[in-house]
């Protein structure tokens, strides 16, 4: 990516930025306008010149992002739809879920958290009664289950809360930390850089030593 390139895609990204009080009274049209002014007014000519088309494309493509659930944490029913979406994303995080659970609850609530953060990777969350045919073709017995999908392969898991210190009140910033280390969300990737997590050196620890928690995993087998 060129420099120029580069600048336009950081312009872009204030669309996805999270409100503020000097934005939140902001329509698109006057964010686009104000970018359209820091365009104009660029030391680059070249910039000045190519900078407009260059950010309309990046708009249509960040506003297609969204249209497919991009920044968005959001429930998808059809089966055939969460297959086609784990297979053609880039970068998808899937987390298989009962409504009757209540660490899928805790789950859905930091998952949520990241979602806006990572705006390049899709998060979506499956009912495991509606997509029976994902459920056993891969394997998930335990919930919640949390699959992150890489260019259609599935490349990491989080199975119940063993990965997360096995305690009901892990951080966020464990659960993005274990995310990282997937390689489904990627530094540099934020449409949010004002929110950050850090993962506290006691969680760490509580995730390498697998330390124990009383409440147990949903098992799909019970």
């Amino acid at each position: 990516m060129s420099a120029n390139d580069a600048k336009v895609a950081s312009l872009a990204r204030r669309f996805n930025e999270p409100s503020t009080s000097a934005t939140m009274e902001l329509d698109d049209d006057d964010i686009f306008a104000e970018l359209e002014a820091e365009i104009e007014n660029d030391s680059s000519a070249a910039f000045r010149e190519h900078g407009m088309d260059q950010l309309k494309r990046e708009m249509e493509h960040l506003q297609q992002m969204k249209s497919d659930g991009f920044g968005q944490y959001r429930e998808v029913t059809d089966e055939k739809e969460v297959i086609r979406l784990t297979a053609n994303k880039p970068r998808c995080v899937v987390h298989f879920f009962h409504h009757k659970f209540k660490r899928c609850e805790i789950m859905d609530k930091h998952l949520a958290n990241l979602a806006p953060k990572y705006f390049n990777t899709l998060f979506i969350r499956v009912f495991v009664e509606n997509v029976p045919w994902l459920v056993e073709r891969m394997g998930i017995k335990v919930l919640p289950c949390v699959m992150s999908f890489m260019d259609g392969v599935s490349k990491d898991r989080i199975i119940g809360f063993e990965d997360l210190g096995n305690s009901d009140q892990f951080e966020t910033a464990t659960l993005e930390w274990k995310l990282l280390d997937s390689g489904v969300v990627q530094k540099g990737d934020s449409a949010a850089p004002s929110v950050t997590y850090s993962v506290k050196p006691a969680a760490r620890q509580r995730i390498r030593s697998g330390q124990q928690d009383e409440d147990s995993d949903f098992d799909l087998d019970d």
